[in-house]
């Protein structure tokens, strides 16, 4: 009898643990255990955020495909993994609701009364629609800006130029992923100049990818005491600025999209890449299933759900363990 093919899962993915060992070796590692001599005769892996998947990790490997629990995708070099056979499949859209209640219960908290307020939210794809949906239902004015989209005739909003939108919003958060290259890099997407372009006072959110604002800017603009901050993804994470830590009126460990729902789609999501690719049927009971609007959204609802103080005191008590509270933080309901 053929033994069964090899497949390297992160340990720490929730809810995955025996629905594909019927089909597979399974090998379980944390994300930095994946090594070249692990995997050389995997033929997948099913990773997080921290994997770094390159030649490096992957040259003369019998891997076929990569399924990342998980939005986001600049863990990958995809240009080396496509031209080398290797098929890449993410999460898109998994923790969505999980990062709507972050953002708009951190916001509330902070003061930020939707009604009359006007709110920007920079990225409008899984995510930034969600949030600009919500801020509709809470009554806040919303504007987005999303250029690529705009582009490619996809966009539901006008499309509104960042600078246009820095200036004239109360509260700007931000949902896009992180990149380097093309016609609209958002590596430091926020710098000096943009965070000096914030309305006096506005609120800015970042729940998207740390790079996305340059952190000592960020920190050089809040000493002045200008805009308030929201922070949840960081610049060379798990190694974070202390000083932006401190000043930060609402600091987490990249939890945002941590709810429990959230974490069963993004597994029931890469699960679903796995079988579709060996043409297998794995068992995806009890996963949560996609995103509907919840039934009556209200401020008092959001806040209820999600309050951010605790987890940012254990991150101000222990900022170097950012890794471990990720690590060991219970995964929360959504709003309902």
């Amino acid at each position: 009898m053929n033994e069964k093919p090899l497949i390297v899962v992160d340990a720490d993915i929730p809810f995955i643990q025996g629905r594909l060992e019927p089909f597979f070796r399974v090998v379980y590692v944390d994300q930095f255990g994946f090594t070249p001599e692990l995997v050389r005769h995997a033929h997948a892996m099913v990773i997080r955020t921290r994997t770094r998947c390159n030649a490096a990790l992957l040259a003369g490997s019998d891997v076929e495909i990569i399924a990342t629990a998980t939005i986001g995708m600049d863990q990958f070099d995809l240009p080396w993994c496509h031209a080398n056979g290797i098929v890449t499949r993410n999460a898109p859209g998994c923790n969505a609701p999980g990062v709507a209640q972050y953002v708009w219960s951190s916001l509330l908290r902070l003061g930020f009364s939707p009604e009359g307020k006007r709110i920007g939210v920079v990225g409008c794809g899984n995510v930034g629609s969600i949030v600009a949906q919500w801020g509709h239902l809470l009554g806040a004015d919303v504007i987005v800006s999303d250029p690529p989209k705009a582009e490619e005739g996809v966009l539901s909003y006008k499309d509104t130029p960042l600078d246009e939108l820095l200036g004239t919003c109360d509260a700007v958060t931000l949902h896009v992923p992180m990149t380097k290259d093309g016609k609209h890099p958002t590596h430091h997407l926020i710098g000096e100049r943009e965070l000096a372009l914030l309305k006096p006072g506005a609120i800015l959110v970042n729940a998207a990818r740390g790079p996305v604002v340059d952190n000592a800017a960020w920190v050089e603009a809040l000493r002045k005491g200008t805009h308030r901050a929201v922070v949840d993804t960081w610049e060379g994470e798990p190694q974070i600025n202390r000083e932006l830590l401190s000043l930060a009126d609402i600091a987490t460990y990249h939890i945002a999209g941590y709810s429990t729902e959230g974490k069963q789609r993004a597994t029931r999501m890469a699960l679903r890449a796995i079988a579709d690719h060996f043409n297998i049927d794995v068992d995806l009971s009890g996963l949560a299933p996609d995103y509907t609007e919840p039934a009556n959204l209200t401020a008092e609802a959001i806040t209820a759900s999600f309050d951010p103080a605790p987890i940012m005191a254990e991150l101000r008590q222990a900022p170097a363990d950012f890794d471990r509270l990720r690590k060991e933080y219970r995964y929360r309901p959504e709003v309902k």
